[in-house]
C-alpha cells in the first residue's frame, strides 16, 4: 500500500505517508513531498541515487532523508518518482538507505506547482495508527 496525501494548513502545505511498514510511510511520504512540487504520476525513472542518513530517533531521520532529497532535487535538478527506503536501528539512533529515481525537472511534462524552500519539524509525527499502518508526516516550508 503507497498512499499520501496533503492536508489543509494556515499558509503551507501538509503532507502524509501511509504504508504497511514504517519504510513505506516513509517512502509514501517522500513522494507526497515531491508531488507538492511537480505530479509525480508523470515522473520517470530514469536516474536513480542512493541516499544515507542518519539520525538519533525516528523524526531527525526523516528529516534528514527528505532534507537530502531536496538537496538533490535543488542541486541536479532532479524530481523523484519512485523512492524505496531500508531503516536499520544503529546503536543509539537509526540508520536510513534508500534509492530515489526520477528524472531532471522538465515543465512542460511535469507541470510544476510549488516549490519546497526547506523540511522542517514542523506538525511531524511518525506513529504507527490503530489499524497497523504506520503514519508520517510534516509541513514544510513552501
Amino acid at each position: 500500500m503507497r498512499e499520501w496525501e496533503h492536508y489543509e494548513h494556515t499558509a503551507d502545505i501538509g503532507i502524509r505517508g501511509y504504508g504497511s511498514t514504517l519504510e513505506e510511510a516513509f517512502e509514501t511520504v517522500a513522494l507526497a513531498l515531491f508531488d507538492v512540487m511537480v505530479d509525480v504520476r508523470k515522473v520517470e525513472p530514469r536516474e536513480c541515487r542512493e541516499v544515507e542518513v542518519e539520525g538519533e530517533d525516528l523524526m531527525a531521520l526523516l528529516y534528514n532523508f527528505l532534507e537530502e532529497l531536496l538537496v538533490l532535487h535543488d542541486m541536479e535538478g532532479l524530481v523523484f518518482g519512485d523512492v524505496t527506503v531500508e531503516i536499520e536501528k544503529d546503536g543509539d539512533g537509526y540508520r536510513l538507505k534508500a534509492r530515489a529515481c526520477g528524472e531532471p525537472l522538465d515543465y512542460e511534462k511535469h507541470e510544476p506547482k510549488e516549490e519546497v524552500k526547506a523540511i522542517t519539524y514542523h506538525e511531524m509525527e511518525i506513529k504507527r495508527l490503530p489499524d497497523g499502518k504506520w503514519m508520517a508526516q510534516l509541513v514544510p516550508d513552501i
